[in-house]
Parts: structure tokens; C-alpha cells; sequence
């Protein structure tokens, strides 16, 4: 039996915990330090004594753990998550039955009724992400209960235990067969490689998919295209698919060159007739206007928070200035797909930075098209900040 702990919960957030909010908070709670061991039970009540929620107690870089249910007597146990899980994979039934997309989330957190925990599949692999010691603590119902749910040739793992989502180093197989990497999925059609043997990413960030599709599909012929920070290219795969003249990929990481010309390869596109590059994004863009290179079509994609030698990026403090330098090189009535994953603001709040950005520059736009989370990555209105992803795409206007 995992030990209890009573939280009391501070009067201006009690309505909010009882309307259904799942996210347990440090500042909302009155009597923080009766916690202690990762994985305990935690019992929700008012400033009255009186019964809340219960959850369980595992700290990420959200909170100090999750809601799971408004039932006092409920027990978290295999068949509390067989249940959860179950449901969930019913919900994304029309994935499975896809044959030009073989990689989908099947189940996503919070949205699913457990916070802390995702799990993805890869064309008969799954592999969960577990974003705290506590919910890590309920592994074997977790385990137990997705081997009895589905046929499954391979499950893999990732721990991004500390509380910034760091990744946990260790052997990431657990059960079925060890896959044979790359494993090769499709999205649409396109072919993708990826690896869920090897540290925290995959190659492939699954959220995504609707806006490469978009890309390929009305934005790519005929069009010069610049990736940025972009990881293993496979926005650039999706651009060449859809037809663009040449695609020009850049990041900073050493290992995106090789792991591009892969998922070039993958797809019978000759990698020598792209550009990837290694370097920093900021730096590529004064080459650019130093060189006169203008695009068509720029993706800007960064990661909500980066670190290089000599600059710190943060989305929500930075995004306006990168914005700048992606128009200074986008042609007249060119297109930029702006897009960040950061939590911290909302769609309303980057909006506002494009505004700012074009009109910093004396420069006009036209929104064409609005992203947020594909289908399969489900949320709840009670927690409006998991639906992460912002993407706009952008005109140019002379």
C-alpha cells in the first residue's frame, strides 16, 4: 500500500481543484512539506477538512504531481489504469487502421486522465515517457496493464525524472523484441526513421504532423525553403516531397547533418542536393542578409528554451527578435510557419509578438492558416496550457 498524504489546499484555489483542474501546484498548496517520498498518494482537501481529489505525488518542472480522480475510496491500481488506458486507445481507433500513417500518440498525459506519463506508437513499437519519479513508482500496472491491451512487437521507454524533463540515462527496452534501427514509419505517406533506443528523442516529434502535411501539400512547389533549427529535417523532407526547388536545413547540433541525410535517404531524395547546414540559426541568419539569400518559404521552429556559447533563447522573452530575422529573409508574399511549444503563453500572447515583429520592421502579413494539437494528442479545457502547440503561418505582404 503506497502511503497517503493529506495537501490542504489554499481557499482561492479550491474552486479551481474542484472544477476539475489536474496540475498540483506548490503555491496552491497551504502544507507542501508533508510531502516526501515520490509516489505517495495524495489526498486534496479544502481548508475545512473536506474532501477534494486524490492524486499522486511525483515533481516535474509542472508541479508537485497530478490529480487522478474526485473519488475518495478509488485505488490506483492495474485495473485504475487498464481502464484509463483502454479508453484511450479506443479514442484513436482510426490511427491503428491507417496504413499512410504508422507513428501516433496514443495516449497524452493529463488529457488522458494521467498526468506524467505519454505514450507513443511507432508502427508496432510503444514507447511511454515517464516525466517523474512518482508516476515511474506505478510502472508495473502501467506496463502490465498496456501488455494486456495490445499487440505489440517491442516497448521502449524514456525517464526524464528531474524536474527540468532532463533525460534519465539507461536501458530504454523493456519487453517484446528490440527493435532493428531506424525503424521506419510513415506520416502521410512520407517515410520517417526513427530510434527509441538512443537518449531522449526519437527523431520525429509526432505534434507536428498536420503542419508538415500542410507544408507538403500547398507550400512547398516550385519554393526555396529554409528549415531552422531543424533537428533531423523532416520538415524538409516534407517540403522536397511536396515539390520545393531546394530545402535548406540548419542547426547547431552536429548530429543533424547526418541524421537529415538519413531521412533524405529514406526517402529515395538525394541528401547532395540539399542544403543542411551546421550552425548556429542566429548566426546563419546575419550570413544570410550579408549574402543577399532570400526564401520563399522559412520555418521557424525553435525550442522554448536554448542554450549556445554566447546566447540563452527563450521563447516567451526572445521569439519577437528571431521573428525579425526570419522576414529580413523571406521574400515579398513568401510564407513563414511560425511556431513554439511553449506552455508558458498562449495563442492570443504570440500573436502579439508576430504583430509586434512585422510592425517593428514596417512590414505588413496576413495570417493564412492556424495550427494547435493534432487530434491524437488530447487535452482538456481545464487545463488550458497543455495545448502547447502554436503554429501560424504567415504571409508577407509587400
Amino acid at each position: 500500500m503506497k502511503k497517503e498524504v493529506s495537501l490542504k489546499v489554499k481557499s482561492k484555489f479550491a474552486n479551481k481543484y474542484k472544477s476539475g483542474y489536474p496540475l498540483i501546484s506548490k503555491e496552491s498548496i497551504s502544507n507542501p512539506n508533508e510531502l516526501s517520498e515520490e509516489g505517495s498518494i495524495i489526498k486534496l482537501v479544502d481548508e475545512q477538512l473536506r474532501f477534494i481529489a486524490k492524486g499522486y505525488y511525483g515533481k516535474q518542472n509542472k508541479g508537485l504531481g497530478w490529480v487522478l480522480g474526485k473519488d475518495e475510496r478509488e485505488v490506483f491500481d492495474q485495473e485504475f489504469f487498464s481502464k484509463k488506458l483502454k479508453r484511450a486507445f479506443e479514442q484513436r481507433s482510426s490511427f491503428y487502421k491507417s496504413s499512410d500513417t504508422t507513428a501516433f500518440r496514443v495516449f497524452n498525459g493529463e488529457g488522458d486522465g494521467v498526468g506524467g506519463l505519454t505514450i507513443d506508437y511507432f508502427d508496432g513499437y510503444y514507447l511511454l515517457t515517464w516525466y517523474s519519479k512518482g508516476i515511474y513508482h506505478f510502472r508495473e500496472y502501467i506496463i502490465n496493464s498496456l501488455k494486456e491491451l495490445v499487440d505489440f512487437k517491442g516497448i521502449y521507454q524514456k525517464k526524464r525524472f528531474d524536474e527540468s524533463g532532463k533525460y534519465i540515462e539507461g536501458d530504454d527496452f523493456v519487453a517484446g523484441e528490440r527493435g532493428e534501427f531506424p525503424i521506419i514509419v510513415k506520416e502521410n505517406g512520407v517515410n520517417i526513421a526513427v530510434y527509441l533506443n538512443e537518449s531522449a528523442m526519437v527523431g520525429v516529434f509526432l505534434d507536428q504532423r498536420d503542419v508538415r502535411r500542410t507544408i507538403r501539400d500547398g507550400y512547398a512547389k516550385g519554393k526555396r525553403v529554409l528549415n531552422t533549427f531543424s533537428y533531423t529535417g523532416v520538415f524538409s523532407v516534407f517540403a522536397a516531397a511536396g515539390g520545393a526547388v531546394k530545402t535548406t536545413s540548419v542547426d547547431l547540433a552536429n548530429r543533424s547533418k547526418s541524421k537529415t541525410v538519413e531521412q533524405f535517404s529514406v526517402n529515395g531524395i538525394d541528401a547532395q542536393t540539399q542544403d543542411i547546414i551546421v550552425e548556429d540559426v542566429f548566426k546563419y541568419f546575419k550570413y544570410a542578409v550579408k549574402k543577399g539569400l532570400k526564401f520563399d518559404t522559412v520555418i521557424l521552429d525553435p525550442p522554448s528554451f536554448a542554450r549556445s556559447k554566447k546566447f540563452v533563447f527563450s521563447a516567451e522573452k526572445d521569439y519577437t527578435n528571431l521573428l525579425k530575422e526570419a522576414i529580413a529573409i523571406t521574400e515579398d508574399n513568401g510564407i513563414i510557419v511560425a511556431s513554439t511549444n511553449s506552455s508558458s503563453f498562449g495563442m492570443g500572447k504570440f500573436k502579439g509578438f508576430i504583430d509586434t515583429a512585422f510592425k517593428e520592421l514596417n512590414s505588413q502579413y496576413k495570417i493564412m492558416e492556424e495550427f494547435s494539437l493534432p487530434v491524437d494528442f488530447r487535452t482538456i479545457k481545464e487545463i488550458p496550457e497543455s495545448d502547447y502547440l502554436k503554429v501560424v503561418f504567415l504571409k508577407k505582404v509587400k
